[in-house]
């Protein structure tokens, strides 16, 4: 095994497992042999077979991003932005993501250019949620990513009649057969001899899938010590939905059906009970996630364009729930969602003091990293997995660095992410990536938007064009 050593590296984020918390280090060593870390921090005197000069640069965990859909966000660009159904609180999600429909090839694009975009910012770990297609395991492997590999299914398909209400296409037999699919493809992953991939176990929505698809795919995920993540409570139509069949919220509908517990997942859990939109006579939805250890995956980029927001991350935090962040849309900037999670927890709140800087990191690297079951990531520690990235302390937009993670976070973002490094080997260099083509992925993007916007017409029962339903942003003459 190849011994590499970081050495004085200016800034240290190192794991306290005492503590539970992250904490700096000065000018120290940073060690890891195969993929494994061996040492943070002090003085290495034992044999090595490469050396990097960490002065001048923070060593910190690489980032896990807990939720993202790399197959179809980047060709939504300049598209979705601005695009929301005011018959359904603002939310976009259910009629125009059947209007706006990519091929296979498009889907393969972005699944690439995700990947890139992702380890530019520092990300190592991601939980990709999409719907099978040909060649994603070995995309995945080829990416040089940790990629939890997290095949969608579901037993309906939304409609919107008339752009005007929510409506349910219910084929449950389908929704069996998908499941089975994800499962191969689950197990395709975790034989793959990278060793970096792994599955979860994630039905598509909790107002898209029948009880017993539920029910039995979170049984597997237990069984088989996979962790599990549904969409929940994403939005106010979900809620009323649920609510209108149920009787309660979809929280509360979760925990009656068992789904709530260590290694379960909501993706988002924004309309809770206790939210100002809700107006529900309870308040016992965060309890509940809290009491049987369910875990969040807070994405606040994609919400806030619609004028949604959790409320509030802190008051999550506080209730002792494990939070992971994501990015689900576009762009998939891990540093960025950190900022826009603290900037609107704090907007929602009413209080500065509501989160900190520490609280975003810790989302962004541990709180994943439990909510996938994984204690070997998300941290410098010996023994976890050689996963981390290096920040230029010497570009412009982060000095001055008097606090590194602040300057990245509120400032540089990943323009200051110089080097990554994934199971020990290192797939960015210098602002570079080595295992894949960007700028190849980003051409084959937009081509594969423009065909989606071709085929636009014939998706709409209306027969409007992609410029009419999503146009430009000023008037073109």
């Amino acid at each position: 095994m190849t011994t590499t050593c970081i050495r004085n590296a200016s800034w240290i984020v190192s794991w306290q497992a005492d503590a539970g918390r992250h904490a700096y280090r000065r000018d120290g060593d940073v060690v890891f042999s195969g993929n494994r870390i061996l040492q943070v921090g002090g003085r290495y005197t034992g044999a090595v077979d490469r050396e990097i000069d960490g002065r001048g640069r923070l060593v910190m965990p690489g980032l896990v991003n807990l939720h993202c859909h790399p197959t179809n966000q980047p060709l939504y660009k300049g598209m979705r932005e601005e695009l929301g159904n005011p018959h359904l609180y603002g939310s976009g999600l259910y009629d125009y993501m059947t209007l706006l429909v990519p091929d296979t090839d498009a889907r393969k694009a972005a699944a690439e250019y995700t990947y890139c975009e992702l380890l530019l910012s520092g990300v190592t770990t991601v939980t990709d949620l999409s719907v099978p297609y040909e060649g994603w395991v070995d995309l995945a492997a080829r990416s040089g990513l940790r990629v939890c590999v997290a095949p969608m299914f579901r037993s309906a398909n939304w409609v919107v009649p008339e752009g005007r209400s929510l409506g349910y296409v219910w084929d449950e037999k389908a929704g069996r057969r998908r499941f089975e699919e994800a499962v191969r493809v689950v197990e395709e992953a975790e034989r793959h001899p990278s060793g970096r991939l792994f599955g979860m176990i994630s039905p598509g929505q909790i107002d898209t899938c029948e009880e017993e698809l539920l029910r039995d795919s979170v049984a597997l995920a237990r069984s088989s010590k996979r962790p599990w993540q549904t969409h929940t409570a994403q939005s106010v139509a979900e809620f009323n939905e649920m609510t209108k069949r149920h009787g309660m919220t979809p929280v509360q509908w979760a925990h009656e059906i068992g789904l709530l517990g260590h290694g379960s997942g909501l993706g988002h859990a924004i309309f809770l009970d206790s939210h100002d939109w809700i107006h529900w006579p309870t308040r016992r939805d965060l309890d509940l996630i809290a009491v049987t250890g369910t875990n969040v995956a807070h994405c606040p980029t994609v919400f806030s364009r619609y004028g949604h927001t959790l409320q509030d991350l802190g008051r999550y935090l506080r209730a002792g729930i494990t939070v992971g962040l994501g990015t689900d849309t576009f762009p998939h900037n891990m540093v960025e969602e950190m900022r826009v999670a603290l900037i609107l927890a704090r907007v929602a709140s009413g209080y500065g003091t509501s989160v900190t800087s520490a609280d975003a990191l810790h989302c962004a690297t541990v709180g994943g990293a439990s909510a996938l079951l994984r204690d070997d990531l998300g941290r410098l520690a010996p023994g976890a997995k050689a996963d981390l990235a290096l920040v230029d302390l010497a570009h412009p937009m982060m000095q001055p660095a008097r606090d590194p993670l602040r300057s990245m976070i509120y400032s540089a973002a990943e323009r200051a992410v110089s080097d990554v490094f994934v199971d020990g080997r290192q797939v960015v260099k210098n602002g570079r990536i080595l295992t894949l083509d960007m700028v190849d992925a980003a051409g084959r993007v937009a081509e594969g938007q423009a065909r989606m916007e071709a085929a636009t017409p014939k998706a709409d029962p209306a027969g409007r064009s992609a410029r009419e339903i999503a146009p430009l942003s000023l008037p073109l003459l």
